[in-house]
C-alpha cells in the first residue's frame, strides 16, 4: 500500500506537507512557524474507528468518551458483540436510539476493514457511506486518521471554511465547492493542510474570541 497511497505516519511526513504548502503559496509560508508542530492524530484502522465515529458525532468530546468507556466496559466493542447485543442493550450504556440502530447495522455489514486499505479514498468512501449513520464527512476523517491517506481533504467541514476564510482574510466563508478549488495547489498534501486550517481556526479562535 505505501506504494499505492501517499501516507500520513510520522510527524516527519507532517513536515513534508508542510514544506509543500510553503512552498506552494506565501500565506501557508507565513502560517506555519504559527500553527507548527502540526499534531498527528493517527489511530488504529478497523471497526472500533467506526464505532467511535458513530458514538461522537453531534456529542462533545467528554460525552463520547464515557459513553466509550462504558461500551468497553461491557465489551461492546467488536463487532460480533455489537451484532448480538439488543437495541435495550446499547442504550442502557448511553447511546441514543438511532447510534444504537447504526452500530448494529455496522456490524451486520460484515465490511472487509483491512480490504479497504488497498483500495482508492474514492473507493473507501463509497464503501463507507453504504452503511447505516456514516455520511462524506465521517468517511473522510477515517481516511485521514485511520487509514492515513495523505490528500484528503473534507470540503464540507465547516471548522476548515471557516479556518480558510480566517487564514486568507476573505470576506465569506468559502463554501464546499470554493474551498476545493481553493485547495487544488495543495495536493498532494491536503490532508495536512486540513490539519493546518483547523489549527489555525483554533489559534484565531482564541486570539481573536471567533465563533
Amino acid at each position: 500500500m505505501a506504494d499505492a497511497f501517499r501516507l500520513i505516519e510520522t510527524e516527519a511526513d507532517l513536515d513534508e506537507g508542510l514544506a509543500h504548502l510553503a512552498a506552494a503559496c506565501p500565506v501557508w509560508a507565513r502560517a506555519i512557524p504559527e500553527i507548527a508542530p502540526l499534531p498527528l492524530r493517527r489511530r488504529a484502522d478497523g471497526f472500533e474507528a467506526i464505532v467511535d465515529a458513530i458514538i461522537g458525532q453531534q456529542i462533545s468530546v467528554a460525552a463520547a468518551a464515557s459513553i466509550r468507556a462504558k461500551l468497553e466496559a461491557a465489551g461492546m466493542v467488536s463487532e460480533l458483540a455489537l451484532r448480538t447485543a439488543s437495541e435495550d442493550d446499547l442504550r442502557a450504556l448511553g447511546l441514543s436510539r438511532p447510534k444504537a440502530r447504526y452500530l448494529r447495522g455496522i456490524a451486520e455489514a460484515g465490511l472487509d476493514w483491512q480490504g479497504l486499505r488497498a483500495l482508492p479514498d474514492d473507493e473507501v468512501i463509497a464503501q463507507l457511506v453504504a452503511l447505516p449513520g456514516i455520511g462524506v464527512w465521517t468517511a473522510e476523517i477515517y481516511l485521514k486518521f485511520a487509514l492515513g491517506r495523505a490528500d484528503v481533504f473534507a470540503a464540507g467541514d465547516l471548522a476548515l471554511q471557516e479556518g480558510a476564510r480566517l487564514l486568507y482574510g476573505l470576506e465569506a466563508r468559502p463554501g464546499p465547492k470554493a474551498l476545493r478549488e481553493m485547495a487544488e495547489p495543495w495536493r498532494p498534501w491536503r490532508a495536512v493542510a486540513a490539519r493546518g486550517l483547523w489549527a489555525y481556526y483554533r489559534i484565531a479562535k482564541g486570539r481573536e474570541g471567533v465563533t
